[in-house]
């Protein structure tokens, strides 16, 4: 399989918050790769990963950092690829992270999602995806369908829930 997700981190430590983009791209039969990369520490591997993933098939990045940041906007320097950002809670709950990255100059862009918001960045690299795959396009309707139920589920149960002053 050729892969055409890349998720990026700045550390295995974010690994626990970023299982949740493989997951869901497994679920999607996305084929994906995961690296380690630092923009500080190896900025020299950094610029050939960018400079290289699209000759590779990579056609959205999802890159995670903390702290200062750097790596998705680095890497979105590099590329004419999307880049999906994801900030991690690494330090001062993660704020400073989303405002790195959140905050690129024109011309360099980074699609930031929340904090260790890594489920939303694999969805919106699927559906960057699905506008040219069809198959994938239904799979992720059938997921938000999915989504759709569960919350119509929840409701359902709530009403069972009983308090003196509830009215519904």
């Amino acid at each position: 399989m050729t892969p055409q997700v890349s998720i990026i981190m700045g550390s295995v430590s974010d690994l626990p918050v970023m299982n949740k983009a493989a997951q869901f791209l497994d679920e999607m039969e996305i084929p994906f790769e995961m690296n380690a990369l630092s923009a500080h520490r190896t900025p020299e591997e950094v610029e050939r990963f960018a400079r290289g993933a699209e000759g590779r098939g990579i056609r959205v990045i999802i890159a995670a950092a903390g702290m200062a940041a750097h790596l998705c906007g680095v890497i979105a320097s590099m590329t004419t690829l999307p880049v999906v950002g994801v900030p991690i809670a690494a330090s001062l709950d993660g704020i400073d992270a989303l405002l790195a990255i959140v905050q690129m100059p024109p011309g360099i862009p980074v699609a930031t999602v929340g904090i260790n918001g890594a489920q939303n960045a694999a969805i919106l690299a699927a559906q960057m995806l699905a506008l040219s795959d069809e198959a994938l396009a239904r799979r992720l309707a059938s997921y938000k369908e999915g989504l759709k139920k569960k919350i119509v589920k929840a409701n359902k149960e709530l009403a069972s829930v009983q308090f003196k002053f509830k009215t519904n």
